[in-house]
């Protein structure tokens, strides 16, 4: 029987990488958009892990839809 700890997130409730093939847990949350698609009030998140976070943050800003760059919540 398992025993559940309210507040307490579990290895299964860590957000992921959102980098192709990666499970690792994310370290940062990138907030993006792409303004021919969205509106100002819709904001997209991928997750990433410290290994794709440059990679993806720069796919990103090339195309100017990298809003903001902070740490994954926990």
């Amino acid at each position: 029987m398992s025993v559940e700890h309210p507040g307490v997130r579990g290895e299964a409730d860590r957000p992921r990488c959102s980098a192709k093939g990666c499970r690792a847990p994310a370290t940062e949350d990138l907030q993006w958009r792409n303004p021919k698609l969205h509106d100002a009030a819709r904001v997209k998140h991928w997750m990433a892990c410290a290994q794709h976070a440059d990679g993806l943050s720069d796919f990103l800003a090339a195309r100017d839809f990298l809003l903001a760059r902070s740490p994954a919540g926990r």
